[in-house]
């Protein structure tokens, strides 16, 4: 009955309220499967130290004295207009919330790229990015989180959102060097509940990867927390 209900629910917001493709407006949903194609949602990753290419997303050798994170899984390029658009609409007013399975999409789409499946992940806990609370009010929800609600249903991992939180403000890493980036985000994260993640391995996931200041702050507190093993994961990568 529940079922039934959602389905109904889901008919009429879509007859009264249609989506339309981002990319070339096609009636249906936000990314339809051409518009999909022309992103590139790549095929192998980059080491998040050196750029070196890695089929599977490590930390190449050479990088793992500077690394927090064990490797990285992104989706698909930044500088993609299209990807600008759909993460831009689903963070900033006005607010396409309902974006966070188009975004979760990509990730699930290039994880089936690489052939990586649900059993993969069983060890893992996905954790979000935590956003600072005058940020979360402000936007009414952490996207990150929001994404990965919709990732474990692929994945069939715990989400874990009271572990780790964002305990300083600080001014949006967009407006700075990648130096300064690295010295606003120290001190910003605190670990509670550190008897969930001990030993344990993390999934740690954020809309978008740019300089990796941000989630390089994050694997560091949850590693010196008891955490085995980070990896990010995001829809894009600058």
């Amino acid at each position: 009955m529940e079922s039934f209900i959602l389905k109904s629910k889901e008919f009429l917001l879509d007859l009264f309220f249609p989506k339309f493709c981002f990319g070339c407006k096609k009636e249906g949903g936000y990314l339809c499967e051409d518009c999909l194609a022309t992103i590139g949602v790549l095929e192998s990753q980059f080491c998040p130290g050196c750029q070196k290419r890695l089929l599977d997303g490590r930390v190449c050798p050479a990088c793992k004295k500077f690394i927090k994170l064990n490797g990285l899984y992104f989706a698909a390029p930044y500088k993609n207009n299209l990807i600008k658009k759909l993460i831009t609409q689903f963070k900033y007013e006005p607010f396409v919330k309902e974006l966070r399975e188009t975004l979760a999409h990509l990730i699930i789409t290039y994880l089936e790229l690489c052939d990586k499946k649900e059993s993969d992940f069983s060890e893992f806990y996905l954790i979000p990015v935590p956003l600072e609370i005058k940020r979360l009010k402000w936007r009414g929800f952490n996207q990150s989180e929001e994404i990965g609600k919709e990732l474990i249903k692929f994945l069939k991992i715990p989400l874990v959102s009271d572990v780790l939180y964002k305990i300083k403000e600080t001014p949006p890493q967009m407006k700075l060097s990648a130096e300064a980036r690295i010295e606003n985000i120290k001190g910003a994260f605190l670990v509670k509940n550190r008897e969930k993640i001990i030993g344990r391995k993390i999934l740690l996931i954020d809309d978008v990867y740019t300089t990796g200041s941000t989630m390089q702050e994050c694997a560091r507190v949850l590693k010196e927390s008891g955490a085995k093993e980070i990896w990010g994961v995001a829809v894009a990568r600058e």
